[in-house]
């Protein structure tokens, strides 16, 4: 027998599709938000303008390095450690890869790399792993209430996790891009596309 739906029902129904439609359009919404490397809105993640902020800290080659030093220059700086199986490696050549095709552009742009593993991290160290993939990359180590200050100062995440072979260190993999006046203007993810990277560090070097 064919069933005749009501007036009142057939409201229901048209309501649970518009609900179903604006639904998905939310989650379309917030899908391009998270693409674009931004906090969720009413999230707990800080702003932009929370992230950054002034540190002292000794660079591969021994000598201290203030970020006043770095004013009216921008610059990318992320967190890692020499013997990062993974992440940090990746993070390295994706980012030289990202220099080197904006070409002439990116020519004296520098990335800060800071050793969240002060311990084993030594200048000299830091200097070889650097070197070894773009010498724009310049390594950052310090004390380590040195570094946990610059850490606190960009919302950056490191621990140290027991391993049968001594330790290893979790982090954050966000590399961070900084403007000539020290304000974060954008990320770059991990494993983001390196075209959209690309962009970003173009418009930055260009905003200077």
């Amino acid at each position: 027998m064919t069933q005749v739906l009501t007036s009142g029902a057939l409201r229901t129904v048209r309501m649970a599709l518009w609900v179903a439609v604006l639904l998905a359009l939310c989650g379309l919404g917030l899908l391009l938000w998270q693409n674009r490397g931004l906090p969720l809105p009413g999230s707990v993640e800080p702003s932009y303008g929370d992230i950054g902020g002034p540190f002292e800290l000794t660079d591969e080659d021994g000598r201290r390095l203030s970020s006043a030093s770095l004013a009216g220059k921008p610059f990318a700086i992320f967190f890692g450690f020499t013997q990062c199986p993974d992440v940090c490696p990746t993070s390295m050549l994706e980012m030289t890869h990202v220099m080197n095709g904006l070409g002439e552009m990116a020519r004296d742009f520098r990335v800060y790399f800071v050793s969240v593993d002060p311990e084993r991290d030594t200048p000299d160290l830091l200097k070889a792993y650097t070197d070894s993939f773009d010498p724009r990359i310049i390594g950052l180590t310090g004390t380590p209430e040195e570094i946990a200050a610059v850490a606190r100062a960009y919302r950056a995440f490191y621990r140290k996790v027991p391993t049968e072979a001594g330790y290893t260190m979790d982090h954050t993999a966000t590399i961070y891009l900084m403007s000539a006046a020290g304000r974060l203007t954008s990320v770059i993810s991990y494993g983001e596309a390196q075209i959209a990277s690309v962009e970003k560090l173009r418009r930055l070097i260009l905003a200077r």
